[in-house]
This record gives C-alpha cells, structure tokens and sequence, in this order.
C-alpha cells in the first residue's frame, strides 16, 4: 500500500515545506506530486496534511509515515551501496576541485559521509583558484569539479546539484540596505568584492553588470569571512550564493540586495568525465552531494537532472 516513492515525496515535502518545490526535489510535476499524495490518502483512509497551511503541518498519520520514511530510506540507501560493492568490488579514486570557497559549506559535511560511505575510495581535494580545474578534469588529472560555469569540453558531463540566488551584500549603514532590489547602475560607484578569478566566471559579471556595460572598482579576498569582514566595516559589496550569506544575514553582520526586479539565479553543477558517469562510488557521492546540500543550506532549489 505504501510505496518507496510514497516515502520520498514526503519526506521531500517535509524538507521543502512546499508543494512546488517538493516537486522538483524528486522531478515531479506538482500537478503529478498531488495527485500522488491523494492517491495515497485514498489508499489510506486519511489525511496526511493540512492543506493551505505554511509551513506544511502534517497530521498524525502523515507524521507517522515522516518516522517510517526516517528510518527506511536511509536503510535502502545503505543496502543499495553495499550490493554496488559486493557486485563490483568497485574501488577507485576521487580527486576534486571546487572553484569557490564558499562551497565548503556543504561540501565538508558531504566529504565527510562519503568517506565513512566509501573508505576504499582515494579522496582528495584541491582549490580551484590558481590553475584550470576543467581542462585538468579532461586530462584525467582529476575526477569532478565543483563550477557554477559550465564550458564546453569534449568527454566532460555536467550535473546539476541545486539551483541558488545570487544576491548583493552590503553594510547594514549602506544607502543601498534599504531597497529591496539594486540595478547595475547602483553598483557603478561601488567597490565589489570578489573571489580571485576572472570576471567572466562571476555571474555577478556576466548575468548582471556586463549586459548593462557596467564596470565596478574590484576588490579580491579569497575567503568568504574576510569579504564579509570587508563588507560590514563599509569597504565594499559582494555577489555571494544566497547561502553563503545566510548565517551573517542571520546574525545581522550585514544586509543583502537582490539583483534586479526578478533576482538572478545560478545553478552549481558537478563536472565528471563521461568514462565515470556510471561508477557507483561517483553516483553515490552525487546523490550524497544533493542530500546533503538540501539538509545544510537555505534558499536553495532542485534542478533537473541530465
């Protein structure tokens, strides 16, 4: 009566508090999700939520069905890596580079379950700062690439991870902290913060000032505290993840803008060489990436897959 699927979507769902993004965590329609949801209560007899409230509150039965979910979908998961391992023997090794420090975020927390996952796999990690990850990644030098800027290169795959709004920081003081979203020319004046790459990987750049010819005063800092601590004493703004700023947002260290009426919105994707699309160990470290990302971080959405 209660299926695998039955499981997922709610406890997407319950993650999401939303019925449009729910959907999207586990590639859905929501015309699709809902229908699956009453499909289930019928099964049932009974109601699984409240409808219309926000965030989601869940009746007893569908709480109860969360508790199942808890407890079985981290069981399948677990089973499932280890017939990997029985039916393979796979070992392997996982060189990665991010291109950004802010990633480290959610990205500690998932090298961490994947190595006490998968101990037989070489791991090690490298900043993508000073040298091309994306060519090295096609030469074999190494294995998956953390990039939100995707370059067309023969043998190499793009996976989507989750997609994330870009929004301006700056000072609480800043005139700009009272508006509700900036335009490229109220930047023209500005300082901008920035990570040590070239301009045209920042999608502050290429989405946002560059269409609208505009040219900021750059300032770089290689981590995200020290453009923080740059932002907060006036020095400057910033174009980070909206993620990567929740925890000084939360702490009212500084105040953020979004850009434009509509925001722009990026999407961070894992590059692996097509040779390696199906290892278990590179699958599994996706699926973990994913997981893990939409537990850590705020603001986030689910993007197709490939």
């Amino acid at each position: 009566m209660v299926e695998l699927r039955h499981l997922k979507t709610l406890a997407a769902l319950r993650d999401t508090g939303s019925l449009v993004e729910a959907a999207e965590r586990v590639f859905l329609t929501q015309s699709a999700l809902s229908h699956q949801i009453k499909d289930l209560e019928e099964r049932l007899n009974c109601s699984l939520f409240i409808r219309k409230t926000k965030p989601i509150c869940f009746t007893s039965a569908g709480q109860r069905l969360l508790a199942l979910a808890d407890d079985v979908l981290p069981m399948i998961r677990n089973a499932e890596r280890d017939i990997a391992r029985l039916a393979g023997g796979e070992t392997g090794r996982l060189n990665m580079s991010i291109e950004c420090h802010s990633c480290f975020q959610w990205l500690m927390p998932t090298i961490d379950r994947f190595r006490e996952n998968w101990p037989e796999v070489e791991l090690d990690l490298a900043s993508g700062f000073n040298f091309s990850p994306l060519p090295a990644l096609a030469r074999g030098e190494l294995d998956l690439v953390i990039t939100s800027d995707p370059q067309p290169i023969n043998s190499i795959q793009y996976e989507p991870l989750f997609a994330y709004e870009i929004l301006l920081a700056v000072s609480n003081q800043h005139p700009l902290a009272r508006k509700g979203h900036v335009e490229p020319s109220d930047i023209a004046q500005e300082t901008l913060i920035c990570y040590p790459v070239d301009r045209n990987r920042l999608d502050i750049f290429t989405r946002f000032l560059d269409p609208a010819d505009v040219d900021p005063e750059i300032r770089t800092a290689e981590m995200t505290v020290m453009m923080m601590q740059l932002v907060a004493s006036g020095r400057g703004v910033c174009g980070l993840p909206n993620w990567a700023l929740s925890e000084y947002l939360e702490r009212n260290y500084v105040s953020a803008c979004q850009l434009g009426s509509k925001g722009v919105w990026s999407t961070l994707y894992a590059a692996i060489r097509e040779d390696q699309k199906d290892a278990e160990f590179m699958r599994d470290f996706l699926d973990t990436a994913r997981e893990t990302s939409f537990k850590t971080l705020n603001g986030i959405r689910a993007t197709a897959k490939n």
